[in-house]
């Protein structure tokens, strides 16, 4: 039988939240266990931005540096490894693995993260994260004035129109599609010469993931140098719902401003908790996190 591990604190997910909570326990002398399997959605991002002291830096980079700052602190320890089951045994919750390690814990925290569920368009893939983004806060200075592809429709893509338009006013979304805006939104792209085009996109063309063309189902290219895509997600990680954690209508783990979820004694922090997706959101909710388990687990002991 495989021999539990007993610890504080279990943390699946050792990217920013999961390591900002773990330096936060370890504070506090915290026995705490990071589980992570190293695969994180901005693998292949080359650079991270609007996070203070570190604008510019691979995100790999920044994680690398978090995890030996926190492996200073004698009582974390790590695990490479991904959590694939967890349950509640009495007052302890138990997290098994798939290199058939189990360990318990009397409290628990997700930074497991999203997984981005890529459209069936050669090219998007390898561009994700580089030149085909999420996010005008990430990465937007970067294509000031650039040819923009806005890939969205509805609501999603004319806020992000309204978002990118004061970087740059060379805007053209695709649709793929009916459009799906309200007369008052069309008559606001058209009043700001952002051209809506439906039909589909069925290639991105690219040099090592930096876009420099759109060629859509008709055979028509269209040169853009950068496009910001909305693209649905799952959750990375099954077993907060299998603990019963509830969910918000658009599929984050649901919490508290303690980073509680509604089941006691179970966190989440990070990508797997909010729509706003960048390092510096996701060492915030860690730290935060890893205070509110701290505080727990002090006001149980004294």
């Amino acid at each position: 039988m495989t021999e539990t591990e007993t610890y504080d604190v279990i943390i699946a997910g050792g990217s920013y939240a999961g390591l900002s909570a773990a330096m936060s326990l370890g504070r506090s002398l915290r026995k705490v266990i990071v589980i992570d399997s190293g695969d994180p959605c901005n693998l292949q991002t080359p650079h991270s931005h609007n996070f203070l002291t570190q604008d510019g830096s691979r995100p790999a980079d920044i994680a690398a540096i978090a995890k030996e700052q926190v492996s200073r602190y004698t009582t974390v320890k790590f695990c490479s490894d991904t959590a694939i089951r967890g349950y509640k045994d009495g007052t302890a919750f138990i997290i098994e693995t798939v290199g058939v390690r189990r360990f318990a814990a009397g409290k628990l925290l997700f930074a497991t993260g999203i997984r981005d569920i890529y459209p069936d368009i050669p090219g998007f893939k390898e561009c994700w994260g580089i030149s085909v983004i999420h996010c005008p806060y990430c990465h937007g200075y970067e294509y000031r004035g650039k040819h923009t592809a806005i890939m969205a429709n509805g609501e999603r893509a004319f806020h992000l129109v309204s978002l990118v338009y004061h970087l740059t006013k060379k805007i053209t979304v695709f649709t793929s599609g009916e459009p799906l805006f309200t007369d008052v939104q069309l008559e606001k792209l058209t009043e700001h010469d952002v051209r809506v085009i439906t039909t589909p996109v069925t290639e991105i063309l690219h040099n090592n993931g930096y876009v420099n063309g759109l060629v859509l189902q008709d055979g028509e290219k269209h040169n853009v140098e950068t496009a910001y895509a909305a693209v649905p997600f799952e959750q990375k990680c099954a077993i907060p719902a299998a603990l019963g954690c509830a969910f918000t209508e658009q599929g984050y783990i649901q919490t508290d401003s303690f980073q509680q979820t509604s089941v006691a004694g179970v966190y989440a922090a990070g990508d797997n908790t909010t729509m706003m997706r960048s390092v510096a959101s996701s060492v915030a909710a860690g730290s935060f996190a890893g205070a509110a388990i701290n505080r727990e687990l002090a006001a149980a002991a004294f």
